[in-house]
């Protein structure tokens, strides 16, 4: 989880300067949703508890590595990424844990996709907010584009998430059988 908060945050910085989207996406929105697959499966596997320990845990590897590697602390954006990543993603994973707790019990399906498209929304909004307005950058086109490729990488990792379960259900079963 951590490794995943410091990529993201590394790639968060650089916008896709190809087809002209460089005022619309950045390549941190193609490993983020990454945390939402592993929060569910955590939630899934082991239950909501456990779950947040490993936000926790997420949270304070993330923040702690961030800010030594990748804060440049002369420079004011870099701090506020820093500080916007922690706030989003301590919000976002918890309202996640939350929903997928609701509706564990439903389809497949369900829990994950609500919950990281949850999720994305309140983790785009308030990571980009925090970190980037104010600043001259176009925080508002580059979080919408972001949260787009978040939606689409929240379909994608209900591919890894189902095939996951499976292995956590023989897991499981392993369990209570010994």
């Amino acid at each position: 989880m951590g490794v995943i908060i410091i990529v993201s945050n590394f790639l968060v910085q650089f916008p896709i300067n190809k087809f002209n989207l460089q005022d619309v996406l950045t390549y941190g929105a193609f490993s983020y949703p990454i945390t939402f697959l592993i929060t569910d499966l955590a939630n899934r596997r082991f239950g909501k508890k456990e779950a947040r320990k490993l936000v926790y845990i997420g949270f304070s590897i993330g923040i702690l590595l961030t800010t030594l590697v990748s804060t440049n602390f002369k420079d004011i954006i870099s701090i506020r990424i820093a500080l916007g990543s922690g706030t989003a993603f301590l919000v976002a994973q918890l309202i996640d844990i939350e929903i997928f707790q609701r509706l564990r019990n439903k389809v497949w399906f369900v829990a994950p996709i609500t919950s990281s498209v949850s999720g994305s929304i309140i983790d785009t909004f308030l990571f980009f907010s925090i970190s980037f307005i104010g600043t001259g950058i176009p925080w508002v086109t580059l979080a919408f584009g972001d949260l787009f490729v978040k939606f689409i990488m929240a379909l994608l990792m209900l591919i890894p998430f189902r095939l996951l379960i499976f292995k956590i259900r023989d897991l499981n079963e392993k369990k209570y059988t010994v």
